[in-house]
């Protein structure tokens, strides 16, 4: 145990109290990582080991103190120790003796007193990550005194005083939060000598503009910082208008939040000149003019959201022309005219649509039905009338919410509306509907919200579904509604010609029943002769269509799975095991059962069910079906014959996999995640690529499995979203690692570290890797005349690659080995690995380069071996 250096325990399936481990026998230990749902006490032992460099116990729940002596390892790298419920103050600054010390994350725990002033001394700091504790303090001046600084992550705490203008000496820094406190005064000028800066986020403060420059003064000086992306400066008491020479600002910018303040007069015509920008928001601001029509120019908006304001005039036609807009938010304004028939141009990526408390008048378009995407649409409060359109429903529309109410719509609710299914809720209340409540509604699995009051609603009250458990204050104001004696309406009275017609269909009946009969007759007949023109293997119906549509029981899966036995276990996971099983219909299925004693469990199976349940690409794997219930939760998935890409890479027994069978696979995966990344309705991120993540069908086509930990997102490339679960250590990114965010980016970078998992044959966690060495480091060292040094052996002993590199000196004990194959198809592989994996997410590539990369590797290297 003494030279042990590598200790590491990362499953999250682990759970109890931190492992109290002895240290006296391991001195040379110098990394520790422990990532699972550990609780208690930090060891106070992990202080002894001087030679330690790497302390990593993120997302426990480890409680108490932090040990005094971890303040004086002299040698260690990165402490983080964020995600936890430490508690307590940190040691005054002379028990700090932290010289090497470059990364200290304390994100996320119950830390009080100041932000401690010891830091000041470790002059190589380069991240620093105190947010969402409990400090008290001001902005402390020491933080310039530390020139590495690229990172300062302090928001969530009860921080007070200005920001100190001698943060502005931080030439380096390209992240700062100071969000979710209680700092005050002016934007020091000085933030504009931030050259690096890229996100820059103050929200929810105290802060005000720079009354030397008038309004927004600030906002001058930070048009120097050019790489600026991301400006956040919502919930501040900011006032006054926004500056023409906002669009002089950085044109990397991609996102800008400043709601909440207390903004006038209108949005600049200049803002068209930041092109890159996908997020807008200025809701819930004074803001009093027209929408400027400049806006359209803006063709990578994907969020717009001038919501709460005293906006006026029409919208815009020229809005139509934003075509990758995601989410319109123009509620609460004083907006009037008609709604834009070129809105028919939104229809393929809207989501969320908001127009509602305005003074909008005409008819409904039919051309909003087209929206195959809509999730969230609210019209409500408007001056519109005339039918509703019967085309709602005609396209298969993902509709959730629909609030139509408070307006003065007529006529009957359409039979078209039948088939808007996914609602959740529905409200056409306070208009002037007519005719009966439709039955169909009854048969709406997921509607739990519907409001019909004040309306002028006729006739019998459905039983069951939502009305099951509908209150009286949903169907007021409709006097000849009936049925329903639990609300205090009164029965249904029969109708007086009931005998008449029952004596009039003993003669109708038999003509009807004849009539359908023959003609259902011929129509069978016929696609009966249809059907008989095509080969079974093409029918249009699959065993797997029809699993999906229909339930499968608890009952079934235990019989598919032979009562969850071993001999079935296909694999397990944090979460919980995958079993083989084949159904009552003979299909045989991919069981994945969850762990519901695993308290992340039950947020996997939604999320897993949110991003596939629509999701359909032929690298993706597919639910086939689910079965949940409070104490039970499985997803039934596709069955991968060939298993996962990790076995065929590492497992010795396994053929290995031929150099044009990983460019395919390595081809696949970015495919799959190009559509969930860019023409997917909503934007997933994955958030834990990896071998063992990617599954092989008959035909060894990769499939993009396990979306448990998957994240949505409704922005931008470099916009980011909370991950409360982690990824896999060596695979995760480090803003995923660090900050827990996550981006289009950090797929990326799990992608490029997969990448050169691949064609080196090393795990990113291969014991060879200690100290600051890691699998990048390794390739770029041999980047790009060594790089048959860094190619995975077994690559190298197949005819194929010796045919490959038969103008190449292959020496891999030399370190004259070189590179000369022509195409440099290698060299370009590599390449794009390393450069997927920067540690900056702004160098990496998109999925979309990827794709189109990895197909121009493949198209040269299949030349080359015609050649």
């Amino acid at each position: 145990m003494r030279s042990l250096r590598y200790f590491s325990l990362v499953t999250n399936s682990i759970t109890g109290l931190m492992p109290n481990f002895s240290f006296d026998n391991t001195p040379s230990l110098s990394y520790i990582i422990m990532m699972n749902s550990l609780s208690g006490p930090i060891p106070s032992g992990i202080g002894s080991l001087l030679m330690l460099k790497f302390l990593y116990l993120k997302w426990n729940q480890l409680t108490g103190p932090v040990p005094p002596t971890i303040f004086n390892m002299s040698r260690i790298v990165d402490i983080r120790l964020g995600n936890n419920n430490l508690t307590e103050n940190i040691p005054e600054n002379r028990s700090f003796s932290l010289p090497m010390l470059q990364q200290f994350d304390l994100y996320q725990n119950k830390f009080e007193g100041q932000i401690p002033l010891g830091l000041a001394s470790s002059q190589h700091l380069q991240l620093l990550s105190v947010a969402a504790n409990l400090f008290v303090d001001v902005v402390p001046v020491w933080l310039a005194k530390l020139p590495q600084l690229t990172l300062i992550s302090m928001g969530d705490n009860a921080l007070v005083g200005p920001i100190p203008p001698v943060l502005g000496n931080l030439t380096m820094l390209n992240f700062l939060d100071i969000s979710y406190s209680n700092i005050s005064g002016d934007i020091p000028v000085e933030l504009g000598e931030l050259r690096q800066l890229t996100w820059l986020h103050l929200s929810d403060n105290q802060l005000t503009e720079n009354h030397l420059q008038g309004d927004l003064g600030f906002l001058a000086s930070l048009c120097d910082c050019r790489q600026l992306q991301t400006l956040a400066i919502s919930n501040n008491p900011f006032s006054g208008s926004i500056p023409s020479y906002f669009g002089n600002l950085s044109t990397n910018l991609v996102v800008v939040e400043a709601k909440n303040n207390h903004l006038v007069g209108g949005i600049p015509e200049t803002l068209s000149n930041l092109s890159g920008l996908r997020l807008i928001s200025f809701s819930n601001n004074h803001l009093t003019k027209e929408i400027p029509e400049s806006i359209s120019k803006l063709e990578n908006l994907q969020a717009l959201d001038l919501a709460g304001n005293r906006m006026v005039g029409q919208i815009p036609v020229q809005i139509g022309m934003l075509r990758n807009i995601v989410e319109l938010q123009l509620s609460d304004n004083m907006l009037s005219g008609s709604i834009p028939y070129a809105m028919d141009n939104l229809t393929i990526n809207l989501i969320q649509l908001d127009l509602s408390h305005n003074s909008l008048t005409g008819t409904l378009p039919s051309e909003l039905s087209h929206m195959q995407s809509m999730d969230v649409m609210d019209l409500s409060s408007n001056l519109l009338g005339g039918s509703l359109p019967s085309s709602f429903g005609q396209v298969a529309m993902l509709l959730t919410y629909l609030n139509l109410s408070h307006s003065s719509f007529k006529g009957l609710v359409p039979n078209s509306f039948g088939r808007l299914t996914n609602l959740e809720t529905l409200d056409l209340s306070s208009n002037n509907l007519s005719g009966t409540i439709p039955e169909y509604l009854v048969n709406f699995t997921y509607l739990s919200s519907l409001n019909l009051s004040f309306n002028r609603l006729e006739g019998q009250i459905p039983n069951g579904g939502v009305f099951s458990n509908i209150t009286l204050q949903s169907l007021m104001g409709n006097v000849g509604l009936c049925g329903a004696p639990h609300l205090g309406l009164s029965p249904c009275p029969h109708k007086s010609h009931l005998t008449y017609s029952r004596h009039i269909l003993k003669f109708i009946l038999p003509v009807v029943i004849i009539g359908v009969g023959a003609f259902a007759t011929t129509m069978y007949l016929m696609v009966r002769k249809k059907n008989k023109k095509q080969s079974y293997g093409t029918a249009s119906t699959s065993m797997t269509d029809l699993i999906s549509h229909r339930l499968v029981s608890y009952h079934e899966i235990a019989r598919a799975t032979e009562n969850f036995n071993e001999d079935n276990l296909l694999g397990t996971g944090s979460f919980g095991k995958v079993f083989k099983g084949q159904l009552d219909d003979g299909l045989v299925v991919a069981i994945k059962v969850l762990n519901m004693q695993v308290e992340q469990a039950v947020r996997s199976f939604d999320a897993e069910c949110q991003v596939l349940r629509m999701a359909r690409h032929r690298n993706l794997i597919q639910i086939l079906n689910a079965c949940s219930s409070l104490d039970f939760k499985a997803l039934l998935l596709q069955y991968m014959p060939n298993g996962i890409m990790e076995t065929h890479l590492h497992n010795e027994i396994r053929e290995p996999l031929r150099f044009i069978q990983r460019l395919d696979i390595m081809l696949g995966v970015p495919e799959a995640m190009e559509y969930l990344h860019h023409h997917h309705f909503q934007v997933v991120l994955h958030c834990d690529l990896k071998p063992s993540n990617v599954l092989f069908d008959d035909d060894m086509t990769a499939h993009v499995a396990d979306f448990g930990i998957a994240k949505l997102l409704l922005r931008d490339d470099n916009s980011m979203v909370s991950a409360s679960m982690p990824g896999t250590i060596g695979y995760m990114a480090p803003e995923l690692a660090f900050m827990g965010k996550a981006s289009r980016k950090t797929d990326m970078f799990s992608f490029g570290i997969m990448l050169l998992e691949v064609f080196t044959g090393k795990r990113p966690t291969n014991a060879m890797f200690v100290g600051e060495s890691s699998l990048r480091q390794w390739v770029s060292q041999a980047f790009p005349a060594k790089l048959v040094d860094v190619l995975d052996e077994k690559l190298q002993q197949g005819e194929e690659m010796n045919l490959a590199f038969h103008h190449q000196t292959i020496n891999t004990s030399s370190s004259s080995s070189s590179i000369s194959c022509n195409g440099n198809f290698l060299v370009s592989i590599f390449q794009l690995g390393l450069e997927c994996s920067d540690d900056s997410p702004s160098q990496r590539a998109s999925m979309s380069d990827v794709v189109v990369r990895l197909k121009n590797i493949k198209k040269d290297y299949s030349a080359f071996m015609l050649f």
